[in-house]
């Protein structure tokens, strides 16, 4: 067997048992999690991918396990230029750190590498020769055109689809019709001889799914392919045995190859990893819901948070909400603590998937960035504007200081300000506080519109108007224009007689906001008067 073994896959020396050398045993606690991420270089992350990443991840830290990441590149014909580069540079913009795995296209960290899958040719060969000379896999010589003809016989008499049995034509070949065939030039790919039989069932428990029975392996899968590279299920096997992975936790579209993945393992005798199937992320469309999906929505991409400028722990705390329901309590309980001291548990991570809710995810934003300092928004939102928005960019670089105290008005509070649920909504919510963007104004006049009496109100009140004042004598000065000029300065007094007066000092204070703001809802006027100052307010109230 051996003199054949090397016929099929020469120039391979070592044995299963020298890479195991090579790749000892972890010498980890009992309990620790080892797991990866273990994507193919044809895109780049979505939030599918990055939910799985993010709880792979959490679970190793918490048990001081290990993460890694593994690139699965045997599939040439779909990867993209920069492939590697752009999942390591997705998991680090999100936090999501690995302990070993690739560091960059061509370089790693870890002593179980190397960590792409198109470096470990030999390795996967010497596994496969392994099979061969004890009998479990064989050489087959089937052409696309000889499986698509099987294909329709089995269609034509309604048999099951597949290699296997009686359909797996070249297990039966004699090493004399191999050794002919491969003199003859032919090109062949290594096959796993199945010992397994459809009809028998396979049981296990899923950290995820629970307890699940599916049909046992019968086909004679691909493991070597025609390039001398694994098939994505052989290299499962190889990479999970030599990197000593305790638990694969994948998304539940692998669900069905759980059979030819413990098979596998069974028939090299090896331990099997514990499987955690995530079901995918769900979305509402139209009263019914469906999987997320990387072509129709564009919050699938995690660009799509970047370019929003959502906070990334924001979408971590989110993705931590998801995947355990009690997370958001425990949270809210313990404002003092961070993810890292959330024990994430399998069992309460849904079976069916769960709902991807980004109005949920903005209200978490909005929590978010209401804690963060007002220098830390601004940073955060300089960083921004220097990738999507060069205008507020330069205006953020210009007026630092003013920038921040404005992103510092109503945020040191009991209940600070929630207004921005990414930094992309500063634009949107603070313009008017930069003569440079104070244009095309539109005023939201509220009860008082009468262009005189505007400008009797704005006339009166700036020259009353001192930026020393505080917030009480301030208020006062502005209850002192109310009586001037016919308006209730106490309100209780204008619910009780509103005919004896013009109107009240909200609709007084409401002509002033507008006039500096254009806008009827702001936060705090007082500390918009401070920030803008005396000689831009009289000139924004004549331009009204």
């Amino acid at each position: 067997m051996k003199e054949y073994a090397d016929l099929l896959l020469p120039n391979i020396d070592k044995t299963i048992e020298d890479y195991k050398k090579i790749y000892p045993d972890r010498n980890l606690k009992d309990g620790a999690i080892v797991t990866r991420y273990a994507p193919s270089p044809t895109g780049y992350v979505h939030m599918g991918a990055l939910f799985s990443a993010f709880i792979a991840s959490k679970m190793a830290k918490q048990t001081s396990g290990v993460f890694f990441l593994r690139i699965e590149d045997t599939d040439k014909k779909r990867e993209i230029e920069n492939g590697v580069s752009g999942i390591i540079k997705d998991l680090k913009n999100y936090g999501i750190k690995i302990d070993e795995g690739m560091t960059s296209e061509t370089e790693w960290i870890g002593e179980y590498g190397p960590y792409i899958q198109s470096k470990r040719k030999e390795i996967y060969q010497t596994f496969a020769k392994h099979l061969i000379m004890n009998d479990l896999a064989y050489p087959c010589f089937c052409t696309e055109e000889d499986l698509e003809n099987i294909r329709k016989e089995q269609e034509s008499i309604k048999d099951r689809i597949g290699y296997y049995g009686k359909w797996a034509r070249d297990r039966y070949l004699s090493h004399e019709e191999v050794i002919n065939k491969i003199n003859n030039g032919e090109k062949y790919v290594i096959r796993l001889k199945s010992p397994g039989k459809f009809e028998n069932k396979v049981i296990y428990d899923d950290l995820v799914k629970g307890k699940l029975e599916l049909p046992e392996n019968d086909l004679d899968i691909v493991i070597i392919k025609g390039d001398g590279l694994p098939t994505y299920h052989f290299a499962h096997l190889v990479d999970d045995y030599l990197m000593g992975t305790t638990h694969v936790i994948r998304g539940d579209e692998w669900l069905s190859s759980v059979p030819i993945h413990l098979q596998l393992f069974k028939v090299f005798g090896f331990k099997p990893p514990k499987y955690a199937h995530i079901s995918p992320l769900l979305k509402e469309d139209n009263g019914t819901r469906r999987k997320l999906s990387k072509r129709k929505d564009p919050e699938a991409a995690i660009s799509y948070y970047h370019e929003k400028g959502i906070p990334t722990q924001a979408v971590l705390l989110y993705l931590c909400t998801v995947a355990n329901s009690n997370f958001e309590m425990w949270y809210l309980q313990n404002k003092d603590k961070t993810i890292d001291d959330f024990k994430l548990e399998f069992k309460k991570i849904s079976s069916s998937g769960s709902l991807f809710d980004v109005d949920k995810l903005l209200n978490i934003s909005k929590n978010y960035i209401s804690l963060l300092s007002a220098t830390d928004v601004y940073n955060n939102t300089l960083e921004y504007s220097k990738n999507y928005d060069n205008e507020l960019f330069d205006l953020l670089t210009k007026y630092k200081d003013y920038s921040i105290n404005v992103m510092n008005i109503e945020r040191e509070q009991k209940k600070p300000r929630k207004d921005l649920a990414m930094f992309s909504d500063f634009r949107k919510q603070n313009w008017y506080m930069y003569d440079e963007l104070f244009n095309n104004l539109n005023y939201e006049w509220q009860n008082i519109t009468d262009k005189n009496e505007i400008k009797e109100i704005l006339n009166l009140y700036i020259s009353k108007y001192d930026a020393n004042d505080d917030k009480d004598t301030w208020f006062n000065k502005m209850k002192e224009v109310c009586d001037a000029l016919g308006y209730a300065s106490d309100m209780k007094a204008y619910k009780e007689n509103p005919d004896n007066y013009k109107g009240n000092i909200a609709d007084v204070s409401n002509v002033l906001r507008v006039s500096l703001t254009t806008k009827s809802m702001t936060p705090d006027l007082y500390e918009i008067m401070k920030l803008l100052g005396k000689e831009r307010m009289e000139k924004r109230f004549n331009m009204v």
